[in-house]
Formats: structure tokens, C-alpha cells, sequence
């Protein structure tokens, strides 16, 4: 039982992981804290030594989901990218779970990605704001609904993300697109999962 690591999440909640990612082990934690670190290569890094990585990362990540997610499935549900920190009109707004959601989808004959998900304001990234994380309450309220895309009515939403932590920014997108969509079921799928370096680590 895992329910109790990552404190926002219900038990009515239905998420499923590929991963786990170690908390505070750097790259050489684990080969997928180096996945993720590639990952977030954030955009003031393009150009620069080492930036294509994050698109290995990218394909990488695509191609596990792929090989993991029943190839039906995806063809059938709306798949919702959890938003970036930035605002889509901010320099800083980086798309890589939507760049995840194409390479996951490419070749299928039907594939139905949607940012139905925006930002109101841009807001600190959860994963360098030290232990100040934003509550569930505070991410919805900054969230709203793009409705120059909620037509065709979704049948069935996945949400999807690199990491869950203690699945805050999955609550409050659930909530939300509840809200929009009460009759369509929301799950979350993520790259990997926070756990911790075992107890008296060097990590």
C-alpha cells in the first residue's frame, strides 16, 4: 500500500506509475532520476551543451509509457498534460509532457491530446520550491479550463505527468476537469513515483 507517500491522493483516486524516482539522489541516484533530470532541462538551457538530452528523455519516457499503456486505451481517451509552472505566453513555459504525449501517440491512426489545462498566473516549480509546496486549494484555484477544447466531449481522461509526489497538482486537475466533465472518469498516469533514499543514506 503506497496511498500513505503521497498525501493528496484518495483512495478513489485511480493512478499508475512506470518508476521510481529518488528524492534528492541527483542523477546518480538512479538511471531515472537521470531520466527526469534530463526532462526538466529547463529552456535557458537550449542551445547548450547537453540540452539534447531532453529529447532523449522525452522519446525515452514515450517509448516506456508506449510499451506499458494498452495501445486501445489511448486511442479512446483525452490525454491531458498536468500544465507547466509558466504561463504559455511566459519564456520559461515548457511543453515536455505534451512533446511525451506526441512521441507516445505517434503513428497511431487516432490520438486526442488536449492542453485542456492553463495556468492563470505562472508559479514557482513545485520541484525547486524546497519544502514551501503550493496546496491542492491553491493550485486549482490557479487553474482553469481552455474551452476552445472541450468539444468533442472527452469519454475518458488521463492525466499525465512526470512525477507524483504527494499527487497535489493531480488532485486539483481532477477536481477541475470533474467539474468540467462530471460523467468522464479521470485517471492519472506518471513517468515515475518520489520515493525516499533509505534511512541513513549517503543520498
Amino acid at each position: 500500500m503506497i496511498l500513505d507517500q503521497h498525501g493528496s491522493l484518495t483512495a478513489e483516486d485511480e493512478c499508475y506509475y512506470l518508476l521510481e524516482w529518488t528524492r534528492g539522489g541527483g542523477y546518480s541516484a538512479s538511471a531515472t532520476n537521470q531520466l527526469i533530470a534530463n526532462l526538466r532541462k529547463t529552456n535557458d538551457k537550449k542551445g547548450t551543451l547537453g540540452y539534447h538530452y531532453k529529447e532523449e528523455a522525452i522519446e525515452t519516457s514515450a517509448y516506456n509509457l508506449r510499451n506499458a499503456i494498452n495501445a486501445e486505451w489511448l486511442k479512446e481517451a483525452t490525454l491531458v498534460p498536468i500544465p507547466p509552472s509558466s504561463c504559455r505566453s511566459d519564456p520559461n513555459y515548457d511543453d515536455r509532457m505534451t512533446g511525451v504525449l506526441r512521441a507516445l501517440t505517434r503513428g497511431l491512426a487516432k490520438r486526442d491530446i488536449r492542453e485542456l489545462i492553463i495556468h492563470r498566473e505562472s508559479m514557482t516549480p513545485a520541484h525547486t520550491s524546497g519544502d514551501c509546496r503550493p496546496t491542492v486549494a491553491e493550485i486549482r484555484a490557479n487553474y482553469e479550463i481552455d474551452e476552445s477544447l472541450v468539444e468533442p466531449s472527452p469519454r475518458i481522461i488521463g492525466i499525465f505527468d512526470d512525477i507524483l509526489t504527494a499527487g497535489s497538482h493531480f488532485r486539483a486537475a481532477k477536481m477541475l476537469l470533474t467539474e468540467r466533465f462530471p460523467a468522464v472518469p479521470v485517471i492519472g498516469v506518471f513517468i515515475a513515483r518520489r520515493i525516499f533514499p533509505p534511512s541513513g543514506s549517503d543520498v
